[in-house]
């Protein structure tokens, strides 16, 4: 059997030691050969196809990034290096020509929903949810995202000592387009006095309310807002972190000093954590074992801490948002950090 495996959308930790568990489960269970497809679909659009040696990976379990390197802008089926045309067929006569079985594809939703298309034209596809955001249908935890959430509640530890030397509002924008998981768990996990989601309606008239009672009580405040939050009339170019330190500033009066932090790619970078470790090797000798039992057209998924397979039609298209019932969320407001109750 021969196994190609890509990388698709942004990078993120945990991404190595998948492709180390995945081919060392492969090749340990016999007959099998695993190739890297580099740059994500793009590989197969232009035919980057290398063998992966098993040796090698065993020392990359501690590695950022991915050795396959990634694209963001390759769905071949509206490539944008073609205007936009469907290029699929390029795609699957490049895993023909190459004799690849099956493919297993690690990414977030773009990425699972371009498997699932696959998937429909009769490739065996494999998938394994990665999303730093943490919004993938059907999927408890992401790998990427514990190590995310360690790097924001880093940030605002670090942010904390200066907001309180200086009496400011510290505003800390995070990744989350869509879901504010990463702003709720980092904005807990790092002591924000305010955390502001996209799943709840922005008011700014709350938040400033908020901050200036902990600026009495403690004599600083910390905002931990998502990148994903509606904010009204924001200019073209500015980060919703900008437009939300501008909405606070004639709220807090000529007096407050605000300054605003973008993490960015910073959330991305830099080695996983242990439990990400874990759960990418987790989640590729899973995706591993569905390739041996071929049940192809699955995608691995964490749920109550069991490694399970959900179908990839289940989760094509569709974002996990941070359910407002969720037990964070309640904590959040028990502690009164909530913004947007």
């Amino acid at each position: 059997m021969h196994v190609g495996i890509l990388t698709g959308g942004g990078d993120c930790p945990g991404l190595n030691a998948v492709i180390r568990a995945l081919t060392l489960a492969l090749t340990e269970a016999g007959d099998v050969r695993v190739s890297g497809i580099r740059q994500g679909f793009l590989g197969l659009l232009e035919d980057r196809v290398q063998p992966l040696d098993a040796v090698r990976l065993r020392g990359l379990i501690n590695e950022g990034g991915t050795l396959l390197g990634s694209h963001n802008r390759a769905d071949p089926f509206a490539y944008f290096g073609a205007g936009g045309a469907d290029c699929s067929a390029r795609a699957l006569d490049c895993l023909q020509r190459h004799g690849i079985d099956v493919l297993v594809a690690v990414g977030g939703d773009g990425t699972m929903t371009i498997a699932e298309r696959f998937a429909r034209l009769g490739v065996p596809v494999v998938g394994v949810p990665k999303t730093i955001d943490n919004d993938l249908m059907h999927n408890e935890r992401s790998f990427g995202f514990d190590s995310a959430v360690a790097v924001v509640a880093d940030a605002l530890e670090r942010l904390t000592t200066t907001a309180r030397s200086h009496g400011r509002v510290m505003v800390l924008e995070t990744m989350g387009r869509h879901a504010g998981w990463i702003a709720l768990e980092g904005g807990l996990a790092g002591g924000a006095d305010a955390i502001v989601l996209p799943e709840l309606a922005y008011d700014g008239q709350a938040l400033a309310a908020l901050c200036e009672r902990r600026c009495r009580e403690q004599g600083y405040a910390l905002v931990c807002v998502a990148e994903g939050v509606k904010l009204a009339a924001a200019s073209a170019g500015e980060t919703v972190g900008q437009r939300l330190m501008q909405d606070l500033a004639p709220r807090l009066g000529p007096e407050a000093e605000l300054r605003y932090t973008l993490l960015g790619h910073l959330q991305r970078g830099g080695a996983p954590t242990a439990f990400d470790r874990v759960l990418s090797t987790r989640f590729g000798v899973q995706a591993a074992q569905l390739v041996l039992q071929r049940r192809h057209g699955h995608m691995v998924a964490l749920q109550g801490d069991r490694c399970v397979s959900v179908s990839l039609t289940d989760v094509a298209g569709a974002s996990r948002l941070v359910p407002l019932d969720h037990e964070l969320m309640q904590a959040a407001r028990c502690l009164g950090v909530l913004a947007n109750p």
